[in-house]
């Protein structure tokens, strides 16, 4: 199986980041850049999806010159192939100028290779931002079928069986080839690079793709704000739980919740 899989350079989301209210913007606070959770998954899904049918894969980016350092890493862990759409405004891309421009790159690259992937992967949501819209347009703008929040996924001849994670279980969603897959959280982990791994990946180029000309935004941001401050709850101290019940609904009436 050829096999393609997005991912997104982002801030490293176990650091603790702030909003700076003075310039309505996130302070990451000089966090590392890593590749987005989710993709990580997607890309252990896609690599085991290779192994078991055997195949190739490539990852792709929209991002600056640095985001070759998450292409890197991603061939360390299961990747043959990565490229690059160069976008310094990445960020300031909504996700319908995204997937405008990684459709663009795919096409580019499905035409040098003389035809198109048979599964294209994308995590459900990067944890910056966390549209969740990505790959949902994405396959849109190339016209394929889409199983989105997947946690498994098998091939059965021409077509691919995804688990799509719902709140009481999984649904079970068959799509014809070529189609878009967008990946939720799976039972297992994503690999880790070896010393040998990443030496090799060192050594592997990173296509550059020209990039388009992404069309009108999708959406317009109006307000980036940050979440109200808690306020300190109410300790209720009782002799029973009738009294602790009861102080309890006299603050709910106060508050006038009820």
């Amino acid at each position: 199986m050829d096999i393609l899989v997005c991912i997104k350079q982002v801030a490293d989301d176990s650091i603790d980041i702030s909003f700076d209210a003075s310039k309505d913007a996130i302070n990451y606070n000089g966090a590392e850049q890593v590749v987005n959770a989710f993709d990580t998954y997607a890309l252990e899904m896609a690599a085991r999806l290779k192994e078991a049918n055997e195949g190739e894969i490539t990852v792709i980016s929209v991002g600056p010159d640095s985001a070759k350092n998450a292409l890197k890493n991603c061939l360390a862990v299961g990747a043959e192939k990565a490229a690059l759409i160069p976008c310094e405004d990445y960020q300031e891309k909504d996700p319908k100028q995204i997937a405008q421009l990684l459709a663009k790159g795919i096409k580019d690259l499905e035409a040098e290779r003389g035809g198109a992937f048979d599964l294209i992967f994308c995590g459900k949501e990067s944890t910056d931002e966390a549209s969740g819209q990505v790959g949902i347009m994405l396959a849109k703008a190339l016209g394929y079928p889409v199983i989105t929040n997947v946690i498994d996924i098998e091939k059965d001849g021409d077509a691919v069986k995804g688990k799509h994670q719902t709140d009481v279980g999984y649904d079970l969603i068959e799509a014809a080839l070529p189609a878009i897959i967008t990946v939720e959280k799976p039972k297992y982990e994503p690999r880790y690079p070896t010393v040998k791994s990443k030496m090799a990946a060192r050594k592997k180029p990173i296509e550059e793709l020209t990039p388009g000309d992404a069309q009108a935004h999708g959406y317009e941001v109006v307000k980036v704000y940050g979440p109200p401050k808690r306020e300190a709850g109410v300790k209720i101290i009782a002799e029973s739980a009738e009294d602790a019940v009861a102080q309890a609904m006299e603050h709910v009436h106060a508050a006038k919740v009820l």
